[in-house]
């Protein structure tokens, strides 16, 4: 049995909520003036970027794996090939869904922060822009 439309855009704009706080707290953490956790900054830009994708999956009602892996999410969206090129770059931010969460795992500095919001702010209106085309109503 298929979830109806209404459940699914539901579950879309659910998941757009959560990546558009991701991105807001990525850029307020910019603000700390001492001590700045740019690898924190870089995790939630993948994190939005991620959800961004994740929200169209479900839109589209295409089942995905747990994952933070950005290249094997855009390769489940094969008809965003005319974005495509707008939204490669986002796979450099997978290594971030790890280097903040364990010790170890790489440094970030700020150049690699700012970066990765930019990068999220670009997944962020692409999937936004092929969302309202596709007939989903966002503020």
């Amino acid at each position: 049995m298929s979830e109806s439309s209404s459940e699914i855009i539901k579950k879309t704009k659910e998941w757009l909520v959560h990546a558009d706080e991701d991105l807001r707290l990525a850029k307020h953490a910019l603000k700390l003036k001492s001590s700045c956790p740019y690898k924190l900054i870089a995790y939630h830009a993948q994190q939005c970027a991620e959800k961004y994708l994740k929200a169209y999956l479900v839109f589209r009602n295409i089942d995905f794996p747990y994952t933070h892996n950005i290249s094997h999410l855009l390769e489940l969206c094969p008809d965003l090939a005319e974005q495509a090129k707008d939204l490669q770059e986002a796979k450099v931010l997978t290594p971030y869904a790890i280097t903040a969460r364990y010790p170890g795992k790489g440094k970030v500095i700020k150049r690699n922060a700012l970066q990765a919001i930019k990068i999220a702010d670009n997944v962020r209106r692409v999937i936004r822009g092929v969302l309202k085309k596709r007939g989903l109503k966002i503020s």
